[in-house]
């Protein structure tokens, strides 16, 4: 399976990952990548960004390395209803978000409550991805997740960290077949992403690629192919804020 980007990436700036935004930007150019993303932990995160920092991202060049960088965040969803951790008036000026659902800042409620909030976080029109759906602390339905996805042009992460054998979100193997059945079922597209906490993980999707595999994913729902295919859910996320 063609991959040629990896936007889950997480750096010192995170509070609990162990390289610098040069490192993880080398460590996908030297893996050949075409598009490499930073997408640091959004405030509520312990030991994470303070807002000031996503308020100062424009100093970053996106073509200084020697390939395509975005910056953007993992905002961290607060409640059922989906509401995230950064105002709008600054995730305007990041190049996209991934929302996901993380211990430290939100309890694991019912099925419909999870799913509330994941679905509840697509409404932001700068959230472009939600980051490891399948994580089994927060049990949803994936028929309305993907169905949501899939009208909300959304991307479903496959989270290869996840799925490590050593990882803590033990039980995302089994989650993830069940949650690659509905995209089928609804056509809703997915990424993959390492999560990458240490520039030895960036652009490393074996677990990722090894679920879509044994799954029978249709190639062509996956994003990782084709920079354009991202952008361009990005730019349909975008054009729907508030002008």
């Amino acid at each position: 399976m063609k991959d040629t980007l990896d936007v889950h990436t997480h750096t010192l700036a995170s509070g609990h990952a162990y390289s610098t935004l040069r490192e993880n930007i080398s460590a996908a150019k030297n893996l050949g990548l075409e598009l490499v993303g930073i997408s640091e932990h959004a405030p509520r995160m312990p030991g994470s960004c303070h807002d000031f920092y996503f308020l100062n991202t424009s100093v970053i060049p996106r073509d200084a390395y020697g390939i395509k960088l975005v910056i953007g965040v993992e905002l961290n969803i607060l409640d059922y209803s989906g509401s995230t951790d950064l105002p709008a008036q600054i995730l305007s000026g990041l190049d996209y978000a991934i929302a996901s659902l993380h211990n430290p800042c939100i309890n694991s409620g019912s099925v419909a409550e999870n799913t509330a909030a994941l679905t509840g976080a697509m409404k932001n029109p700068h959230v472009v991805i939600i980051g490891h759906p399948d994580n089994p602390h927060y049990p949803v339905d994936f028929d309305k997740v993907a169905a949501a996805a899939k009208e909300n042009h959304v991307l479903l992460e496959v989270n290869n960290s996840s799925y490590k054998p050593t990882g803590y979100r033990v039980g995302s193997r089994d989650n993830a077949k069940k949650m690659l059945e509905a995209c089928k079922k609804y056509g809703a597209a997915v990424i993959m992403g390492s999560d990458a906490h240490i520039d030895l993980d960036v652009g490393n999707h074996k677990f990722a690629q090894e679920i879509l595999q044994q799954n029978n994913f249709p190639a062509e729902l996956v994003v990782n192919s084709d920079p354009a295919k991202f952008f361009e859910c990005v730019q349909f996320r975008k054009s729907l804020a508030p002008r």
